[in-house]
């Protein structure tokens, strides 16, 4: 087996001993993607969080020549149960149709008080 580490500038910086993402076996493997834009800004409220994880998730899949549409699994950790619906909402425009299988644990304690990550699983295409 053959792993290849891919990272994007257009995401954050991995702050630890860990990848954006891996490509094994046809998948791509991405770390969890949170609400942190690449220059450490972290943008308020639920919405703009989601939005710019799923961005961030979008950088890290192109760098490793894949897309959203490639997304099979992803996992949404987050901070307040109560924000389940105005993140399902950002969510829900950027995935494909059908969406991919997913899991959305609650009352996860982020660093840095970020209210969302997201990771996922994607097949690369072809």
């Amino acid at each position: 087996m053959i792993r290849r580490a891919v990272s994007s500038e257009q995401a954050p910086a991995a702050l630890g001993p860990y990848s954006q993402a891996i490509v094994a076996n046809g998948l791509v493997f991405c770390s969890g993607m949170a609400g942190i834009d690449p220059a450490g800004t972290i943008p308020e409220g639920i919405e703009a969080q989601t939005e710019q994880a799923l961005t961030n998730l979008a950088s890290v899949l192109e760098a490793a020549g894949a897309s959203m549409d490639d997304v099979v699994k992803t996992t949404i950790f987050y901070a307040d149960v109560e924000d389940f619906g105005r993140l399902n909402e950002v969510y829900a425009r950027h995935m494909p149709d059908p969406p991919p299988a997913r899991s959305a644990p609650a009352h996860v304690r982020l660093p840095r008080g970020l209210l969302v990550s997201i990771e996922a699983i994607a097949v690369l295409p072809g």
